[in-house]
């Protein structure tokens, strides 16, 4: 027998403890720490970039193209694309749980390969980015000037050049999405002298590229040289232009008198940055923000220590005044979480340490269950180690409510061989050999019923299957090894600390004498209360049909508020942030947008200062897309221990923050708290994805939208239901004469090159700036491209050298176009967001969308 062989070599069973305690311990610190199981599937994302192009350009130029080749996969969910009018490109595709993110990537990576001849060259040039990172932020880094000697452009840049990459490194790091951009060569054009001089903006382009270059003119004396030789350097015949200055005195055109016309005559050149559609601020000063993504398991916590280790490292050469800060991080309130259930963990071993030590009343009886406990536990953590488990609120939920039940089977063999040393006077070698022959069986028949009661939890399916697997395998894995303990370490335990009880004496005789009277007190309360309990099982036995009656009623009663009661995926809890989302009418400008954003920041940072510690927004960025027209902003509230008052909880901040904005005439202003796993989403409730199916277009699409939005307005089983997106803008379309054009001589790629590298900017080349290469991009002047009657000012020259106006041969008229489409599994779609009523679940809800889906028409699912 198993327990025998160990109580004759007591060391062997020391040994296999010790060893389950050291590889728990060692777990414990490998284990990577998050507030959940790693609940969303792996995804993988491609992103790109389509300077100048509207939404529907980039969706039929981009990511069209790259979605048709990703076929073939094994295991893919589902694939979403998003293409906006900032240029932006990007493609998630998810798998399902279990998938290796890195294979899945390498195989991304392979089908992307056959996309890109197809791309445009501009969007080849500017890169295509696939990563593997969490689809959720896990904190952002902002980075300020609290002297004021820095702008936003200054910030942004020493972010991108100095910082990104080095935080691109941190282990566990997968992605670094900076919100805006490093410096750039900007040459801003005026088309009216570029007229006068008879120029074009292909003409600037063609100059740039021949001057700012760098020319491999090789060495004296290179291999092979003359015998003898007795010199060798290298030629330096022309390098990368540096100053605005150099670029400003690039000649495009030398007249016959040799005067040139240079850059300087026909515009101006600056050092200013690629992108100005992007704009952050952290409590009310300018700033740039970097968000994180974490790789799919890593330690959320490890990996942002690592992170603000580094960004401690990297002060030290950070310009005067400069500052890290943190306007969102999800790690406090996952350290607070795990903390919170360790601290659990405590208070119900040592619950259970005074249980037992009340009703055994003997010291060194209760020590063997409380020595076996952490046994128990530290080789439960072995097992997560070796199962691939995280340290999570779910797997030590599941150790906490396991106490309870492994720490019974220390407590059956103590008090067995208490009894049988009481009752028939053996030694402790000798009762607990009886003993362990009387109840072996009886221990590894419990603990293989209770893992049988939580074992089907295991093998549900999808992201619920997740939670409950780590939990039900944390509980089984812990009950497995309370039995396998006690048949290896309590007996070994009982023969070692039990003190041999003369026949006929009670256990508790052994107590501490001056604590006997309180024991025998105690015995005694619970003698009547147990013969107290036998009396009403008595009677029940003897009313049997009487309380049958009741126990129906009490089951028909669960089962009536089982299925009243509102169902939920995870509850929502104070997170100690709050997201703020702005949608001003289409075609708002950059300025508009903050404009109504410093309004939100002084109501946060001085109507909720007591609560609020910083407010930090980005304009031209928001979850439903990029835009001039959002923005989003993230609310960091103070510690948990400071906001203690019901009206400092997150939900009470944010409703009054509703109150306020929906009275904004000019902007919609949404304040609302993250949902429990932000891997699923951005905010709580339901995500629905509303397809045209049928290719019915999307005027179709957009009417079937309102038409769904109007339904859920009058149903009582929804609220908040809005689309997670933006409405249609005004869009100028321009219409070329194709036929005149070449009536007129004038080259189809001219008119792209002009049109496009005027309004929507040309990334022509390179340069050095700080010992960094960095973009040059031509592009004209902000009062040139203000309005349609702008595209008059440009000029092509047709192939017998002569200027001819764009007038000549184009037209425009205004009409209306989404500044972001979406497609999922591809098919044209629509995100709708909402929330169940209170009071309802969110299976009501769900089967109340699909009821409005269904009243819409045919082609729409």
């Amino acid at each position: 027998m198993l327990s025998k062989f160990f109580l004759e070599r007591p060391v062997f069973a020391w040994v296999i403890a010790i060893v389950m305690m050291v590889a728990g311990a060692l777990a414990i610190y490998n284990l990577p720490i998050s507030q959940y199981p790693p609940i969303a599937p792996p995804s993988i994302s491609i992103e790109s970039f389509y300077p100048g192009a509207s939404a529907e350009t980039v969706e039929n130029t981009v990511t069209q193209i790259i979605e048709q080749k990703m076929t073939g996969f094994d295991k893919l969910l589902y694939l979403s694309g998003t293409s906006d009018s900032a240029g932006a490109s990007r493609i998630d595709l998810t798998f399902a749980p279990g998938t290796d993110p890195d294979l899945a990537w390498s195989k991304v990576q392979n089908k992307l390969q056959l996309a890109m001849a197809s791309l445009p060259d501009v969007v080849q040039r500017q890169g295509v980015k696939v990563s593997k990172s969490t689809k959720n932020y896990l904190l952002i880094v902002g980075l300020i000037s609290k002297d004021g000697s820095m702008d936003s452009n200054d910030l942004r840049d020493y972010a991108q050049s100095n910082l990104e990459k080095v935080l691109a490194r941190v282990p566990g790091v997968g992605e670094v999405q900076n919100f805006g951009t490093q410096y750039a060569m900007r040459v801003w054009l005026n088309p009216d002298k570029l007229t006068n001089y008879s120029l074009t903006i292909a003409d600037v382009i063609l100059a740039l590229r021949a001057y700012n270059v760098e020319v491999s003119a090789g060495q004296f004396g290179g291999a092979p040289a003359q015998k003898g030789q007795r010199l060798n350097a290298s030629i330096i015949v022309q390098h990368l232009l540096q100053t605005p200055e150099e670029f400003a005195a690039i000649p495009i055109r030398t007249n016959p008198d040799g005067s040139a016309i240079r850059i300087r005559d026909i515009g101006r050149t600056e050092l200013g940055t690629e992108r100005y559609d992007v704009l952050a601020h952290y409590n009310g000063k300018p700033a740039a923000f970097m968000a994180i993504r974490k790789v799919a398991g890593a330690n959320a916590l490890k990996t942002a220590d690592n992170i603000k280790e580094k960004l401690v490292e990297m002060s030290r050469y950070f310009p005067p005044g400069m500052e890290v800060v943190y306007p969102y991080d999800t790690t406090p309130f996952t350290e607070v979480a795990i903390e919170e259930v360790v601290k659990t963990l405590y208070e119900a071993i040592f619950l259970v340490f005074i249980i037992m030590y009340l009703f055994m009343g003997n010291l060194r009886a209760t020590l063997i269950p409380t020595i076996a406990v952490p046994v128990v536990l530290l080789g439960t953590f072995a097992m997560l180690g070796l199962l691939g488990f995280s340290i999570n609120m779910l797997t030590m939920f599941a150790m906490v409510l396991a106490i309870g039940l492994l720490v019974d089977d220390a407590i059956v063999v103590v008090e067995n061989v208490e009894r049988l040393m009481s009752e028939e006077g053996l030694s402790p070698k000798e009762a607990t050999a009886r003993s362990m022959e009387e109840i072996t069986s009886a221990l590894i028949g419990v603990g293989l019923t209770l893992s049988a009661v939580f074992g089907p939890m295991a093998f549900f399916q999808g992201s619920t299957g997740v939670i409950y697997r780590q939990f039900s395998v944390t509980i089984i894995a812990a009950m497995l090894l309370s039995v396998l303990v006690a048949l290896i370490l309590t007996p070994v335990l009982c023969v070692s600390l039990l003190k041999p009880i003369p026949k006929g004496h009670e256990p508790s005789d052994n107590a501490v004498f001056f604590l006997r009277p309180f024991f025998r007190g105690f015995d005694r309360v619970f003698f009547h209360i147990r013969e107290f309990y036998l009396k009403l099982v008595s009677h029940a036995i003897a009313k049997r049909l009487r309380y049958v009656f009741i126990y129906i009623i009490l089951v028909a009663a669960v089962g009536f508020l089982f299925l009243r009661m509102p169902t939920a995926y995870l509850p929502n809890e104070d997170q100690g942030i709050l997201f703020v989302q702005a949608i001003l009418p289409s075609g708002s400008t950059l300025e508009q947008t903050e404009k109504v954003m410093k309004r939100v920041e002084t109501y946060f940072l001085e109507n909720e200062k007591e609560a609020v510690k910083s407010f930090a927004f980005v304009s031209g960025y928001s979850f439903s897309g990029q835009g001039q027209n959002v923005a989003l902003g993230f609310v960091h509230l103070k510690d948990w221990k400071l906001r203690r008052k019901p009206n400092l909880k997150v939900r009470a901040i944010a409703g009054r923050a509703m109150r306020l904005f929906s009275q904004m005439r000019d902007a919609m202003v949404f304040a609302f708290p993250p949902p429990a796993v932000i891997e699923l989403g951005n905010a709580k409730g339901f995500d629905f994805q509303l397809q045209d199916r049928g290719g019915l277009g999307h005027e179709k699409l957009m009417a079937a939208r309102n038409q769904i939005l109007g339904m859920a307005a009058r149903d009582p089983r929804v609220i908040r239901v809005r689309p997670n997106g933006m409405e249609d803008v005004p869009e100028y379309r321009v219409e070329v004469d194709w036929q005149k054009a070449a009536t007129l001589g004038v080259p189809i790629t001219a008119i792209h090159t002009t049109i496009s590298a005027a309004f929507g900017s040309a990334y022509v080349n390179d340069f050095i700036q700080a010992g960094r290469v960095k973009r040059v991009y031509v592009q004209a002047g902000a009062p040139y491209r203000m309005l349609p009657k702008d595209l008059q000012k440009l000029y092509v020259r047709n192939n017998q050298g002569k200027m001819v106006p764009f007038s000549a041969f184009a037209s425009g008229h205004w009409t209306y176009g989404s500044p972001r489409l979406e497609r999922y599994n591809g098919f044209p779609s629509i995100n709708i967001w909402g929330e169940p009523a209170p009071g309802r679940s969110s299976g009501e809800a769900m089967q109340a969308m699909e009821e409005f889906v269904s009243k819409v028409g045919r082609g729409i699912g």
